[in-house]
C-alpha cells in the first residue's frame, strides 16, 4: 500500500488511522507543511490482512485537521494498494480470520478506535470453536497530556513549580498498555516514546522524522493458552486498559488503572483455524502474572528564597509474566505457553525552577510464545529495547518570546523471530527471483538479483539510533525552530535453522541539518549506493513561520507537558505566548 501526502502552509502533525471496516490497519501521523510545501511518501506491506481484502471492505481513512485562517495547510492524500502474486518457497501461515477490537462505528461511517481514560475498551465475542492458534495485538499512543508521557512526574508532585512554570502532568512518567480477557490479565505493552513531527522542538523532524512516527508498530501478544476457555462457544470479554503509577508521597507506588487524557487504542484478534467440525480443548491458562515490581524515588531542592529550585524522581518497573495451558485440537494435544519479561527505567531532573528537563530512559523487553501449531518448532519470540534521552532547556522574556534549546538521543532494537504475525522485513529476501525495487533518492525501480547463497530467513534484526540538537524561537508574530538530526539504521536477518547467525541486509545512514538533506548513504545487501540529493524545495528555509496565539498559558502547557496559566509576573500584565509548533495539546 502506497500513501502518499503533498501539504502546504502552516499546521500541527496530525494522527492518521486507517480502517477495512471497524479493524485499525494502518496507524501513522503527518509531517508539519513548510510555506513552500512538502511530499512524503510511505509504503506498507499489508499481506497480514489478507483475511480482510478477500471480501468487500469499507476503508476509512481518519485524519483529521482543522483549517483556519492562521492553520492554512490542508492534507492532499493519496492512497493506493497493489495486488500481487509472489512465489514463495516457504510460506507463512496467514490468519483465516481477524476480529476487531474498537468501538466499531464504520456502519456510522465513523473511525473505531477507542479513547481512554473515558471509553470501555472492551468488546465480546463467542468465537469459533476450532480455532488452533489466536494472536492479539495493541495499537496505542497518548495524545494530548499523555503525548509526552515520558516527562510525566508523580501525581504527588504536579504543584512544584506551580508558581513558576504552571501545573505539571501526573501519574508518573511510565505507562503499560494491558490486555485483559475475561478481566484477567493476558499480556501487555510497555508502549514505544513516538516523538512526532512537532515534537520537543520541530526542527529535529524536518525531513528526517521520529522513529516510527510515519507507521505506528503494534505489539502481539499470543492467546493460544486460552483457546481451551475461548472455545466453549460461550462469550468472552476482550479489554484494552492504560496504566500508569500511583503514588503515595512518600515513594511508594501502585499500578493505577487511569492516566491523563488521553490514549488512542485499538486492538485484533488474529484467527488460526484448525479442521472444519473440530472442537479446541484442554486446561484453563495458569497465569502467573503478579503485579510488578515498583521502586520509585523523589528530592526537591530549594533556593535561597526558600521556593523550589529542582525536583529529581526515578522509576524503575520490573514484570514477569507466565501463562500456560495444553491445547487439544485437530491435529492432537500440545503445550502453549506465552511468556513476557520486561524491565522499565527512567530519570527525570527538572531544574531551574520547571524550566529544564532531562530525561533518561530505557524499556526493554523480551516475549516467547510456543503452542505448536501453525508455528515453528522453535516458536515465536521477540527481544526489543527503546532508549532515549531528552534535554530541553525553555526561556521567556518579559516580551513574551520563547525560546527552546533541546538535544535528543533515542533509539530502538526490535528483534522478532518465528511467525510474527506481522511483517517482519525478511519475506522478500526468501525470494531469489529477480525483483523491482524502489530505492531511496531513484527516480525509477531497479532489477535486483539476490546472491542465492543466502538461507531461508526466519528472523531479523532491526537497530535505529537518531540523535540530534535543536532551537526554537517564538518572537512578536512569528516562530522559527532549526535543527541538526543523524539517523542510523540497520536490518538483518536471522537464519531460521541457526538463530546465531545473521546477515546485513540494508543499512542506511542520514544527517539532514536545517531542513536538508546533507548525508544520505544506503548499502542493499552487496550493493552501496551513496550521495546527498538536493534540497527538497529550491527556496526551502529553516523551520516554519506560525503566528503566534493570544492566550497566556505556562510554558509547559505551551510544549504539551502540562496544564496552568503562567504567572503574569513572569512576562508583565497583558503579554501574551504561544508555541504551536511544540505542542499539539488539541491535535
Amino acid at each position: 500500500m502506497n500513501f502518499t501526502v503533498t501539504s502546504k502552509g502552516r499546521q500541527f502533525d496530525r494522527l492518521g488511522i486507517m480502517y477495512l471496516g471497524d479493524i485499525e490497519v494502518f496507524r501513522t501521523s503527518t509531517a508539519e507543511p513548510t510555506a513552500n510545501g512538502i511530499v512524503w511518501t510511505y509504503v506498507k506491506e499489508m499481506e497480514q490482512y489478507n483475511a480482510l481484502w478477500k471480501s468487500e471492505q469499507k476503508i476509512i481513512f481518519d485524519l483529521g485537521n482543522l483549517i483556519d485562517s492562521t492553520y492554512t495547510g490542508t492534507f492532499n492524500t493519496t492512497l493506493t494498494a497493489t495486488f500481487f502474486t509472489v512465489p514463495e518457497p516457504d510460506p507463512k501461515p496467514i490468519a483465516d480470520a481477524i476480529l476487531p477490537i474498537s468501538s466499531r462505528q464504520s456502519a456510522q461511517n465513523k473511525g473505531s478506535a477507542f479513547t481512554v481514560p473515558g471509553d470501555n475498551a472492551s468488546v465480546a465475542y463467542a468465537l469459533p470453536r476450532n480455532i488452533e492458534r489466536a494472536v492479539i495485538s495493541l495499537s496505542a499512543c497518548g495524545q494530548a497530556t499523555e503525548e509526552f508521557w515520558y516527562t510525566n512526574t508523580f501525581s504527588s508532585q504536579v504543584n512544584t513549580f506551580e508558581s513558576t512554570v504552571g501545573t505539571l502532568y501526573g501519574f508518573s512518567p511510565f505507562r503499560e498498555v494491558q490486555l485483559l480477557i475475561d478481566g484477567q490479565l493476558a499480556g501487555v505493552s510497555w508502549p514505544f516514546p513516538i516523538i512526532f513531527t512537532g515534537g520537543i522542538a520541530p526542527g529535529f523532524w524536518r525531513p528526517i522524522v521520529g522513529i516510527d512516527a510515519f507507521d505506528l508498530r503494534e505489539h502481539e501478544i499470543d492467546v493460544t493458552p486460552w483457546l481451551p476457555l475461548l472455545c466453549d462457544g460461550k462469550a468472552h470479554s476482550f479489554e484494552i486498559r492504560v496504566a500508569g503509577l500511583d503514588d503515595d508521597g512518600k515513594d511508594h507506588a501502585t499500578i493505577t488503572e487511569t492516566v491523563g487524557s488521553n490514549w488512542v487504542v485499538t486492538g485484533k484478534i488474529f484467527i488460526f483455524s484448525g479442521r472444519q467440525g473440530s472442537v479446541t480443548r484442554g486446561t484453563p491458562p495458569f497465569i502467573q502474572a503478579s503485579p510488578p515490581n515498583i521502586q520509585i524515588s523523589s528530592s526537591i531542592t530549594t533556593n535561597s528564597t526558600g521556593g523550589n529550585q529542582s525536583l529529581s524522581y526515578s522509576t524503575q518497573v520490573f514484570r514477569e509474566i507466565n501463562i500456560t495451558s495444553t491445547i487439544v485440537a485437530s491435529g492432537g494435544a500440545q503445550k502453549a505457553s506465552w511468556y513476557q519479561r520486561l524491565v522499565y527505567n527512567n530519570v527525570n531532573v527538572l531544574s531551574a525552577q520547571g524550566f529544564d528537563q532531562t530525561t533518561n530512559q530505557t524499556t526493554t523487553g523480551s516475549d516467547r510464545a510456543s503452542s505448536g501449531y501453525h508455528i515453528d518448532t522453535s516458536g515465536y519470540s521477540n527481544d526489543y529495547m527503546y532508549p532515549l534521552n531528552v534535554q530541553s532547556s525553555f526561556s521567556i522574556n518579559a516580551a513574551g518570546n520563547v525560546g527552546i534549546n533541546a538535544s535528543l538521543s533515542r533509539g530502538l532494537t526490535f528483534n522478532p523471530f518465528g511467525p510474527s504475525v506481522f511483517p517482519n522485513g525478511v519475506q522478500d529476501f526468501n525470494i531469489l527471483n529477480p525483483s523491482l525495487v524502489s530505492l531511496p533518492g531513484q527516480t525509477s525501480p531497479e532489477t535486483i538479483q539476490l546472491a542465492s547463497n543466502i538461507p531461508r530467513l526466519s528472523g531479523s534484526q532491526l537497530s535505529t539510533v537518531q540523535s540530534g540538537t535543536a532551537k526554537y524561537l517564538s518572537a512578536g508574530n512569528a516562530s522559527y525552530s532549526f535543527g541538526s538530526t543523524s539517523q542510523d539504521f540497520r536490518f538483518q536477518g536471522v537464519e531460521a535453522q541457526s538463530v546465531q547467525t545473521s546477515y546485513e541486509l540494508y543499512h542506511q545512514t542520514a544527517k539532514a541539518v536545517n531542513s536538508t538533506l546533507t548525508q544520505n548513504d544506503i548499502e542493499v545487501i552487496w550493493k552501496v549506493l551513496s550521495g546527498a540529493p538536493p534540497p527538497l524545495s529550491p527556496n526551502a528555509v529553516p523551520g516554519d513561520v506560525f503566528p503566534v496565539a493570544g492566550s497566556r498559558r505556562s510554558v509547559r502547557s505551551l510544549l504539551g507537558r502540562g496544564p496552568g496559566e503562567m504567572d503574569v509576573a513572569l512576562i508583565g500584565p497583558g503579554a501574551g505566548t504561544g508555541n504551536e509548533g511544540g505542542s499539539r495539546a488539541n491535535s
